[in-house]
């Protein structure tokens, strides 16, 4: 198997940051707050991701996964059939709940879950994403937390794969297919 050629577009450093940054703006957002936080990830992409960013949130809070898919096997384009394949295994009726996510294309599997999740009576409902690509979204989606944003370009690396490979890699790269 060849190697795909990978640049790096934002560093295992620029990215420990701002995982900082974002807990810090998460603490400051729900400091107020009496209800219990709940940190939702989606599946798989945002493991990584969530895993360092519930250690830099101060509020204790629990933690979920979703697993959805709207990318076919192989593919690098939305399929915007969004499938809920792994729900929730714990209420979130009342609680402030933060979906945590790798990264937002169109937006059609975020709209999807948002929708679902709101019928289930949380408290409130906010998103917190590593990496947006504004100029790829068909969905108006309202991101509290943002890290990064990046050009249309297919990306690996901190929880992103293609085809289930490159997930491990400590920076986000480009990847030449």
């Amino acid at each position: 198997m060849n190697q795909p050629t990978m640049n790096v577009m934002i560093s295992a450093d620029d990215i420990s940051q701002k995982v900082k940054e974002l807990g810090q703006k998460i603490n400051e957002h729900y400091k107020d707050s009496d209800k219990e936080l709940i940190l939702i990830g989606l599946l798989r992409g945002s493991v990584i991701f969530m895993s360092d960013l519930c250690r830099a949130i101060d509020k204790p809070h629990e933690i979920d996964f979703m697993t959805v898919s709207s990318y076919a096997d192989g593919s690098t384009v939305s399929s915007k059939n969004v499938k809920i394949l792994k729900d929730l295994d714990s209420s979130i009726a009342g609680k402030d709940v933060l979906i945590v996510e790798d990264i937002i294309d169109s937006g059609h599997t975020l709209a999807k879950v948002m929708q679902m999740l709101q019928t289930r009576e949380p408290n409130s409902i906010e998103l917190c994403t590593l990496v947006s690509k504004p100029s790829r979204r068909e969905i108006q989606i309202d991101v509290r937390f943002l890290g990064f944003e990046v050009e249309d370009k297919f990306i690996v690396g901190y929880g992103l794969d293609y085809d289930q490979k490159y997930r491990h890699l400590p920076f986000i790269g480009e990847i030449g297919l």
